[in-house]
């Protein structure tokens, strides 16, 4: 049995047959309680949760509904969309907020995610991976200033800037290459320093030639 902290978690969403069917399960590893909350999502603003899981059809009009009910209060943010266009995946990027696609997860997965953002990492289900490498793939001009800035890193830590940048977090990057999840953390530290990286999505940005910019979702 994994032992460690488990979190609670607040579902905003309409009406309907969501979260999927048995999620949270009893013995979940991550999430320990669910609190569910319907438009304008006043119920943010009394409960205090670890993170908050959006589910909605257009990210860019749910979103300052949510951002107003939790009035200020910073907490980690999942989308679940079905919107898989670039522009909206890398905005959300940006922003540091999760997102996952319809149809792309499973609860695993989405307990995985919760897990993620608790701990401060932006968790990216497998298309929207591919959208945010395709925004990347159109900043052509960027090409250059992404090969210089890969070429500052050791052979291990572009391996694990790899697997950053698929949407895993630290522990789960330790597992695949066989590192304890502190090594990982340390070469993440010496990554931000040469990347000139604020934290995990400034230098995937980098990493994958998309220059940062401010996030322009607007409460």
């Amino acid at each position: 049995m994994r032992s460690g902290p488990r979190f609670s978690v607040a579902l905003a969403c309409a009406e309907g047959d969501w979260p999927p069917d048995g999620w949270p399960a009893s013995d979940d590893y991550y999430v320990d309680r669910v609190v569910r909350t319907t438009p304008p999502y006043d119920a943010l603003r009394e409960r205090a949760v670890d993170v908050v899981v959006l589910r909605c059809t257009e990210p860019r009009e749910a979103f300052p509904v949510l951002l107003r009910a939790l009035d200020g209060r910073s907490v980690p943010l999942i989308v679940v969309s079905a919107r898989t266009d670039v522009d909206t995946v890398v905005e959300f990027f940006r922003a540091g907020v999760g997102y996952l696609v319809e149809g792309d997860y499973c609860p695993h997965m989405l307990s995985s995610a919760v897990m993620a953002s608790a701990v401060g990492h932006t968790y990216l289900s497998p298309t929207a991976c591919a959208a945010l490498r395709e925004g990347a793939r159109r900043m052509s001009t960027a090409g250059g200033v992404m090969e210089r800035l890969r070429s500052l890193l050791s052979p291990r830590e572009r391996e694990i800037m790899e697997l950053l940048s698929t949407g895993l977090g630290a522990q789960e990057i330790g597992l695949r290459l066989r590192l304890s999840e502190k090594t990982v953390r340390n070469n993440l530290s010496n990554i931000y320093a040469k990347l000139d990286a604020r934290g995990s999505t400034d230098a995937v940005l980098r990493w994958l030639g998309a220059t940062p910019a401010a996030p322009v979702l607007r409460t």
